[in-house]
């Protein structure tokens, strides 16, 4: 069944509306609720859109206005208003349907989700919140198709097959498609993969504290993107897209270990001077058990520690590391944060978020935010990976996590994990070097306090 547009897709849509242009997705029923109120609050005022429903019947159709969304206005004038079809029980059909009654072509009313027509050609939803009834939406939508548009002969039955159970409605904000701006909103020295690697090669902790690797822990929602990280990392050095992290979307967290992956060099196969330490990504009914976090944090795991949520780590545990040197310590960590869910982000992770933060400054231990799939929610981006750091909506979402989570802008880093790739490509693996030179460079921070910190310890013992 079809969950989501493809680029043929989108080409035609954009077509239709008057070509080059960009469909940025603003709202999905599966990650912001299938509501009214969820569909007004993420779709109002923001010019012209599109509306696609996807059912169990394998069709997709919908309907696009150039007139703006509200929850007051009642019918709107809208001339270039259309209905579409894309597919029909699987089949490519396009067709277009155009407004005979622009007076009348899409209503605006707070209580109701998209409606297009005077005669209700198509009600999306209404009030809800309607959750998802296995497969699908069960809303309550209405297709009396004819009053407002014409047809040209299509009914419900050859449009939606008689089936108005929805397994996805997205609403996709339509834009110029030339509207990338010249100024990036980060400015970034130019650099190629390349050059990153060697960097990153030639990378060695802090002479003097005799630390031979940094550790930089990374912690998220079950889903973000955290194990596929790594692989995205490991794949750059190794020269193809790799899978050696366990990484894929479930209910639950694919990892139960706690992890501390080594990158080797693409120019000798030795371990770079850092490990990437993967832990249980973090869910709603249960979040991190602060003596295990504790315990990660202040080095006392050893690679591949098996949790178990039902008891807690103790100095009894198995293999528990009573004196822990400042090498087995966590020296950076990185908050792994969805792009994608970030306006929905959920109370009781950004809880655990918070949680940690503050058993991590207790620590002088920095921090920084792995914005990942910030393709998703730009279509040029997804269009063109090089425009990461001129797209205007992934800066603006920078500043949104910054705020959400309490960080610097500069610390929060937007990546695009590799995913359906099986080749590297540059404009990937750019934004995950950045981030992780990034990364080794607080990480040296926190050695500069721990040596600052011995100094102080040494003159107050033997200098006075």
């Amino acid at each position: 069944m079809a969950k989501s547009l493809k680029a043929g897709d989108k080409k035609q849509l954009s077509k239709w509306i008057g070509g080059n242009k960009g469909l940025e997705l603003i709202y999905q029923a599966s990650r912001d609720g299938c509501s009214a109120q969820a569909f007004h609050k993420k779709c109002d005022n923001k010019g012209p859109t599109l509306v696609v429903l996807y059912n169990t019947a394998n069709c997709v159709f919908g309907g696009y206005s150039s007139a703006s969304w509200n929850t007051t206005a009642g019918y709107v004038n809208d001339p270039h208003a259309f209905l579409f079809k894309l597919y029909y029980k699987g089949n490519y059909e396009p067709k277009l349907f155009q407004t005979t009654k622009p007076a009348y072509a899409i209503c605006c009313n707070g209580s109701y989700g998209p409606i297009f027509g005077a005669g209700h050609d198509l009600i999306c939803f209404g009030t809800g919140p309607y959750p998802k009834s296995g497969q699908y939406y069960q809303v309550g939508a209405v297709t009396a198709f004819g009053d407002s548009y014409n047809m040209q002969g299509e009914t419900a039955t050859t449009i939606t097959g008689d089936n108005l159970q929805f397994t996805e409605i997205e609403v996709y904000r339509v834009t110029d498609g030339k509207t990338i701006p010249d100024e990036p909103w980060r400015k970034l020295p130019e650099t190629s993969t390349k050059e990153l690697k060697s960097d990153i090669d030639a990378y060695a902790p802090l002479p003097g504290l005799k630390v031979n690797h940094v550790n930089i822990l990374l912690i998220g929602a079950v889903g973000a993107g955290k194990s596929s990280y790594f692989n995205s990392i490991n794949s750059i050095f190794r020269g193809h897209v790799t899978s050696q992290a366990c990484s894929g979307s479930s209910e639950h967290s694919l990892t139960t270990m706690y992890r501390m992956y080594k990158v080797r060099s693409s120019e000798n196969g030795h371990p770079l001077k850092f490990r990437l330490c993967d832990t249980r990504g973090l869910e709603e009914g249960q979040g991190m058990d602060t003596s295990d976090l504790v315990a990660v944090l202040d080095g006392h795991l050893p690679d591949r520690y098996q949790f178990n949520p039902a008891v807690p780590i103790s100095p009894d545990t198995s293999g528990y590391k009573k004196n822990p040197t400042l090498e087995d310590k966590i020296h950076c960590i990185a908050f792994v944060i969805d792009g994608c869910t970030v306006d929905v982000f959920p109370d009781k992770i950004l809880q655990n978020i918070k949680s940690v933060q503050l058993r991590a400054n207790q620590r002088g231990i920095p921090q920084v935010v792995l914005l990942t799939k910030v393709d998703k929610v730009c279509q040029l981006v997804e269009n063109n990976l090089s425009q990461v750091f001129h797209s205007p909506t992934v800066g603006e979402l920078v500043d949104q996590v910054a705020q959400l989570v309490g960080l610097p802008r500069a610390h929060v880093l937007p990546v695009k994990n590799y995913e359906k790739e099986m080749d590297l490509d540059q404009n990937v693996d750019v934004p995950a070097l950045l981030g992780l030179r990034q990364m080794l460079r607080f990480a040296d921070d926190y050695l500069y306090n721990s040596l600052d910190q011995r100094c102080s310890l040494y003159c107050v013992r033997y200098c006075n």
